[in-house]
């Protein structure tokens, strides 16, 4: 189960990483149409809901493990 949720958290990364080169893109070149700012943005967005989504659904594993030790 572990190796599942290291998948979706390098996937949240790099969906993350592609929003925030093609926001970086639009906004450094001059002659640029709106469009690579806008589809940056939305991708950026959309890794940081998942991304968020995956730690709030994960946020207390650590007491489930702190359970299983005792």
């Amino acid at each position: 189960m572990k190796t599942k949720n290291n998948k979706s958290q390098i996937l949240n990364t790099l969906v993350i990483i592609v929003g925030g080169v093609l926001l970086i893109y639009g906004m450094s070149v001059n002659d640029s149409s709106p469009y690579a700012k806008i589809f940056g943005i939305i991708i950026l967005m959309f890794g940081l809901y998942r991304a968020t989504q995956y730690w709030s659904a994960t946020k207390d594993d650590y007491k489930k493990d702190q359970k299983e030790q005792e």
